[in-house]
């Protein structure tokens, strides 16, 4: 296939393979928003990131089985169903709408299987017994169910596969109820939690009593369900490493005894405006504060693709600012080429795209998704582009390959093309008035329409085919 990625298992650079090389779909995994509240920046990066690559792998003709799940129930979720007085599909419902809208404002594609939770307790029920069977798990006095990870390195498994971990200068042995919990207390966690009245309604039946599901062990038990016991990649950000991810290996081969993600694939942490983001701060933004802000879904995610995804980047304002200008110099190529392979003098033909070019792309993405090369291949080929309409040497069949060649290139970056914006009724007749000026040589009048039309916020572009407006 040629494409190498870091897997954080080995923690090297691999050539990614799948498991059943042209037998199977690639299982991709990606964890999930929890939905109790609107997604922020930094959660996007990852997501877009899950895009990427499974954007990446369909260019190189990978057929895909994309699983991303929803976790609409755990400790912060029933925190915010108690203090708002909702029920739990009442709350979790208005937040899982907002992130499919927000996906599709960033042109990420959807996933083929977005399970939610609260639909797999069977399942998830299902492997806590399967645990329990085989002697990882246990039943506290409290009705709870923990993974005992003394009981689970005895069959001869390691915990602690995607990051090295010290046991003799942490707490193993020790149980632990919260889902998120730090490094240095490796610790029994709970696979179910017994109902105590702060749980309110959000509770289910099981052999063990009523109760709900821990965080970790919900993610196992969907992306088995529908992926089977092992498959190829898991995608998540880097704050998931430990414990989440670390958690979901132990549960998954502790139940089935067989390797249970091939390749896991981390996402680096975001800063915003060059500190942690926190509302304290005022630095905290979820994608609707930006568009707020006028940016729009292209912008952002021009930006969150700038940098290797396995390096810290710092998301500014003036970042998405710099984004604007980028996507208008590719823009305003796209739209000279169209012009040109679109002329009456164009013969209808099938496109050829350069091949060079898309050798040099798909070169960088092959080298761990190095998005900054793959980048700079893009407006080297802009550059030409405009190098060559500026001498008139593009004829619009060769104009016509170029744009093949933009949407293969595009069919992985995803930025798509603007949307160009509907000029008012007012805006129009000023169009109209300058052009009659024009007719009539009356220049003075066409130039001070001119300063009007700018001053309101349009710009006019004089082109072979007549007057165009363009929203600044």
């Amino acid at each position: 296939m040629g494409l190498k990625l870091f897997n954080t298992l080995s923690r090297s650079v691999q050539d990614f393979t799948p498991l059943h090389p042209g037998q199977n779909p690639v299982g991709f995994y990606c964890c999930g928003p929890t939905v109790y509240d609107f997604a922020h920046i930094g959660n996007w990066r990852t997501f877009v990131l899950g895009d990427l690559v499974r954007r990446t792998l369909e260019l190189k003709g990978c057929s895909i089985t994309h699983v991303m799940n929803i976790t609409d129930v755990d400790d912060k979720i029933i925190r915010r169903v108690r203090e708002t007085r909702t029920s739990l599909c009442e709350f979790t419902a208005r937040f899982e709408a907002a992130f499919f809208e927000d996906l599709k404002t960033l042109n990420c594609r959807m996933p083929h299987h977005t399970p939610r939770a609260t639909e797999h307790i069977p399942e998830i029920v299902a492997l806590i017994e399967k645990l329990l069977a085989r002697g990882v798990a246990y039943r506290s006095a409290d009705g709870s169910v923990y993974f005992s990870i003394e009981h689970y390195q005895a069959t001869g498994r390691r915990y602690g596969q995607l990051l090295k971990l010290k046991f003799d200068e942490m707490r193993p042995g020790q149980r632990v109820q919260s889902d998120e919990y730090a490094k240095e207390s490796v610790a029994d966690f709970a696979l179910w939690k017994a109902r105590a009245p702060e749980d309110g309604e959000v509770f289910w039946p099981s052999p063990f009593g009523e109760g709900r599901p821990g965080w970790h062990v919900e993610c196992s038990a969907m992306s088995m369900k529908i992926l089977g016991p092992s498959f190829d990649l898991h995608l998540g950000g880097e704050d998931l490493v430990f414990p989440h991810h670390e958690d979901e290996i132990a549960q998954s081969e502790g139940a089935t005894g067989q390797p249970f993600v091939k390749h896991w694939l981390h996402g680096a942490h975001l800063l915003v405006e060059g500190r942690k983001m926190s509302k304290s701060l005022g630095n905290f933004f979820t994608l609707r504060d930006l568009l707020a802000r006028g940016f729009t879904g292209r912008e952002v995610r021009y930006l969150l693709l700038t940098a290797h995804y396995r390096e810290t980047f710092n998301f500014t304002l003036d970042g998405l600012l710099g984004a604007r200008a980028a996507l208008g110099r590719i823009d305003e190529c796209l739209g000279k080429l169209r012009e040109i392979a679109t002329s009456p003098k164009s013969k209808p033909q099938s496109p050829r795209p350069d091949t060079s070019t898309l050798q040099r792309f798909n070169d960088a993405l092959d080298d761990d998704l190095n998005i900054s090369a793959a980048w700079g291949v893009v407006f080297g080929w802009v550059r030409e582009m405009n190098r060559r309409l500026a001498d008139h040497s593009l004829a619009p069949d060769e104009a016509a390959d170029a744009l093949a060649a933009w949407e293969k290139m595009d069919s992985v970056l995803g930025v798509g093309a603007k949307t160009e914006a509907e000029a008012p009724a007012e805006i129009l007749a000023l169009l109209e008035a300058r052009q009659a000026a024009r007719k009539a040589r009356d220049f003075k009048r066409a130039d001070e329409i001119r300063d009007e039309l700018k001053a309101k916020g349009w710009a006019i572009e004089d082109t072979p085919k007549g007057p165009k407006l363009k929203k600044i």
